[in-house]
């Protein structure tokens, strides 16, 4: 299928105007350029309903985060999804992401639970992964007074997908797992140069191979890029982890390590849902205001967890 048209003449546009790559900014200008193409181009009338929403502090890996929580309209109590969010562990923080929960939240009919996690260089490995299981943690144990019920989930885009995996799988061995991970464009295989998408999509599509290099980088210095905690395809322990929908897209680096990972879940005896959606890129869910496709693209995305939360699939 084509690349999504309307995505198509964003790109076109972003080229046009010479933009930076990320990488040859630096992490705190990198920073301001990604907000300025997420959440501040957002026009007021795109930003997504919910009922409310409440700033709170989680505990993180070396002290409290901000966190913000999304209620959504109707009758409680509802299922709790933790969101971790994207941006290559180096970029991204709860307003770049802020549609993206606003969605998840309304699609899904879950209070979402969105944390802002230490960020990479200043913060390598394994500080932001410790910060996401701290708040698990603690999300467990306050569902009720969070507005949900016993039912709770992981969820996370691109970087923060990786992050939920692991999330999944150390919450699972201390026996408190949750009902289900939903995982967006997820990076599970750093070292990821075998797959065809990696080298199909390389350039011109969002995700740059170059910058991903970079995030790389940024995040694990000189660390085992093998380490099951940050290529969380290589875990010896798949079978322990929840029901998943795993989301990609036909335009993206990460596509074909996305279904690789539900492949392996599946042979695992894992329940996994691996959903493709054609002429889309890396990043789509955070574009919905650019794209009638990327809208509806996120929206059965969203609409696809809220059932599995509520299905009757168990855990393995």
């Amino acid at each position: 299928m084509p690349l999504d048209s309307e995505l198509a003449e964003t790109l076109a546009a972003a080229a046009k105007a010479g933009a930076p790559r990320l990488e040859t900014l630096g992490p705190e200008k990198a920073r301001i350029q990604y907000r300025s193409l997420t959440f501040d181009s957002i026009p007021h009338g795109r930003i997504v309903p919910v009922a409310s929403t409440e700033y709170i502090k989680v505990p993180g890996g070396a002290g409290e985060l901000d966190a913000k929580v999304y209620r959504p309209e109707g009758e409680g109590p509802f299922p709790t999804i933790l969101f971790i969010h994207g941006g290559g562990w180096v970029i991204g923080d709860l307003d770049t992401h802020e549609n993206t929960a606003r969605g998840l939240c309304r699609g899904s009919q879950a209070v979402v639970v969105s944390i802002d996690y230490r960020l990479a260089p200043e913060h390598r490995f394994p500080a932001g992964l410790q910060d996401a299981v701290e708040a698990a943690r603690w999300i467990h144990t306050n569902l009720s007074s969070l507005g949900g019920d016993e039912r709770w989930a992981v969820a996370g885009d691109s970087a923060g997908g990786n992050l939920a995996a692991v999330v999944s799988e150390v919450l699972t061995s201390e026996h408190t797992p949750p009902q289900a991970q939903l995982l967006i464009y997820p990076s599970v295989e750093i070292d990821g140069s075998a797959y065809p998408s990696r080298s199909q999509n390389a350039r011109g599509y969002s995700l740059e191979v170059t910058t991903m290099d970079w995030f790389v980088q940024s995040y694990l210095g000189d660390h085992d890029k093998t380490d099951p905690r940050v290529s969380p395809l290589r875990s010896q322990n798949l079978a322990t982890l929840p029901p998943s929908l795993i989301a990609i897209a036909e335009f993206d680096p990460l596509r074909d390590e996305g279904a690789a990972f539900g492949a392996a879940l599946r042979d695992a005896g894992v329940f996994a849902e691996v959903v493709c959606y054609d002429g889309m890129i890396h990043g789509f869910a955070g574009m919905t205001h650019k794209s009638e496709g990327a809208k509806n693209a996120a929206e059965d995305i969203y609409r696809r967890f809220g059932d599995l939360l509520r299905s009757d699939i168990s855990t393995c």
